[in-house]
């Protein structure tokens, strides 16, 4: 009897140690992909650092031969959101195809760089497009969901600025600015402001958003 009394509190705390084990950003890639990237950020203002992953699907059936005869991995990329806490981190949210792959055709230019950030505890996907622009969304962690709260674009010709979009989508505001000179090589332009409301019933998820190719903004 003493025995057994001697047992029991050591696999009690064996089955509290497991239990407890902390789970590393990789423990939660799904199985058919791999991580692509990984990127580290403050996303609700704890001092830690919480993590994203950008992950990428491993179906051999989407690599293909582009029209250069080369052989590319067309395999979309997906995210994961993950906070940091003491026993490790934990699911946020996810989206397993959201982002189309990098190696799509982008015409006469190179396809948009998919760019991840952190600002202020929000989430930035950013999407780079060299001479053309940027166009940026912004989420924010509420209600258990990541939630796009803004959004912002930049069409740009070179060094000249045509129009810059920004949206507010808590405020319900718009703003648009376009330049007016004509004469404009960059960094001489001059804008004119038009304000306007949007009309939105609910916050995007991020988890919800079936390929952001698709996101057209310009509907609000």
């Amino acid at each position: 009897m003493k025995i057994k009394l001697r047992i029991l509190p050591l696999l009690y705390l064996t089955i509290i140690s497991c239990g407890a084990q902390s789970k590393e950003p990789h423990d939660f890639i799904p199985k058919g992909y791999i991580e692509f990237e990984k990127h580290f950020g403050d996303l609700n203002k704890d001092g830690q650092d919480d993590c994203v992953i950008i992950i990428k699907k491993t179906d051999k059936s989407n690599i293909v031969i582009n029209r250069f005869d080369k052989k590319v991995d067309r395999n979309r990329r997906g995210i994961i959101v993950l906070i940091k806490n003491e026993s490790g981190y934990q699911l946020a949210d996810r989206n397993y195809d959201c982002f189309s792959s990098e190696n799509e055709d982008g015409g006469v230019y190179y396809q948009p760089e998919l760019w991840i950030g952190f600002e202020k505890g929000n989430l930035i996907v950013q999407y780079l497009h060299g001479r053309y622009g940027f166009w940026k969304y912004t989420f924010r962690f509420q209600d258990s969901n990541f939630k796009l709260i803004g959004y912002d674009s930049s069409s740009n010709r070179g060094p000249l600025i045509e129009t810059e979009t920004s949206i507010n989508y808590l405020t319900k505001k718009k703003l648009m600015r376009k330049n007016t000179n004509e004469n404009a090589i960059g960094g001489d332009e001059i804008f004119k402001e038009t304000w306007s409301n949007i009309e939105i019933e609910n916050l995007i998820k991020l988890s919800e958003i079936k390929s952001f190719d698709e996101l057209y903004m310009y509907n609000y």
